[in-house]
């Protein structure tokens, strides 16, 4: 699956804004085209209480908010238990510790690759095992060909009278 590497750097700004605010369990979920996926990546992340959960989505708004993204649509916000971000091409998916557990998305979106933050500038290469070697470049095979013998290979002009 090819990404865009803008889109790589969003999702790891928002990874950032988690970590900064103390979130716990990170982790990101990179859906598969055919799965009936609506969006590139998951980012999901646990807050110990109310508190921190809406601290650790403000962080994420402002974080984006200074790249120039907003976000599409905000859910749970005032009960923070489960706050959802959707930025279109990612959704931050922000629980208390006993949402998270109830809701389990990572079981839901078992068919996603499971990434750690520090994968996720890597996750458009293909697994190492799959990937093929480059060759590398060989040097040229022909040998150099006298001076005389190239001018004898070009077709004589006819001079003008």
């Amino acid at each position: 699956m090819k990404t865009d590497p803008a889109l790589q750097y969003q999702v790891l700004a928002a990874i950032r804004a988690c970590e900064d605010k103390k979130a716990e369990d990170i982790t990101v979920l990179q859906l598969e085209k055919g799965s009936g996926a609506f969006t590139d990546y998951f980012v999901l992340c646990s807050g110990t209480n109310p508190r921190q959960v809406q601290a650790i989505a403000d962080e994420v708004e402002e974080r984006l908010g200074i790249a120039g993204l907003r976000a599409n649509s905000r859910e749970g916000y005032k009960l923070a238990e489960w706050i959802l971000l959707d930025y279109v091409d990612f959704v931050v998916h922000i629980f208390s510790e006993a949402a998270r557990r109830y809701y389990d998305l990572e079981r839901l979106w078992k068919s996603a690759r499971r990434l750690e933050p520090s994968q996720v500038l890597t996750s458009a290469r293909a697994p190492a095992a799959s990937r093929k070697a480059k060759p590398k470049p060989r040097p040229s095979a022909r040998k150099p060909v006298a001076r005389s013998r190239r001018k004898a290979a070009r077709p004589k002009r006819r001079k003008k009278k």
